[in-house]
């Protein structure tokens, strides 16, 4: 099963989900330390590198397989998941957790939306961070930003899009 974080566009409800996300396993709201910026129509995320348990490749089932074999490690040692969220400087980044049954299409699409490309210079990097659903800490893939010069305004309260209160009068 393939696991991933998602915060902006791919979301229910925003404009990429029934496209790319259509027919998850389960949808679920989670969320993961990072800094989250306002785009040029989209947000951007970033992680703490100490947060990166692996970097994503061209081989979506090799990807997935180190999803669950990290997963299966936290499962005999779940010491193996940092516990400091609140570590200075970053962020509570709220978003979905999806489940798919079909890696092998479903991250490639995903990938070309992304503009990440393995091999290539990429818009955003596709990185496994741990995720909080509930009080269970999970392992999943997300995309961050790996072209600093686009992000904007950082959204401290980490939900895109950022509520805006209304002026009183």
């Amino acid at each position: 099963m393939l696991k991933l974080f998602v915060y902006g566009t791919l979301k229910r409800g925003y404009r990429n989900h029934d496209r790319y996300c259509r027919g998850a396993l389960e949808i679920r709201n989670a969320q993961v330390r990072g800094r989250l910026y306002d785009g040029p129509g989209f947000p951007v995320l970033e992680v703490p590198d100490e947060d990166v348990l692996a970097c994503g490749t061209a081989d979506p089932l090799a990807d997935t397989a180190t999803q669950r074999r990290l997963s299966d490690r936290v499962g005999e040692d779940p010491r193996l998941i940092r516990e400091d969220a609140a570590k200075p400087g970053w962020d509570t980044v709220y978003g979905e957790m999806f489940t798919f049954d079909d890696p092998e299409t479903r991250l490639p699409a995903i990938d070309r939306l992304e503009g990440f490309r393995p091999a290539g210079s990429s818009l955003y990097r596709r990185v496994l961070v741990p995720a909080v659903v509930g009080s269970v800490r999970e392992f999943a893939w997300i995309y961050v930003l790996e072209a600093m010069g686009i992000k904007h305004r950082r959204i401290p309260s980490g939900l895109w899009p950022e509520r805006r209160r209304a002026n009183p009068e």
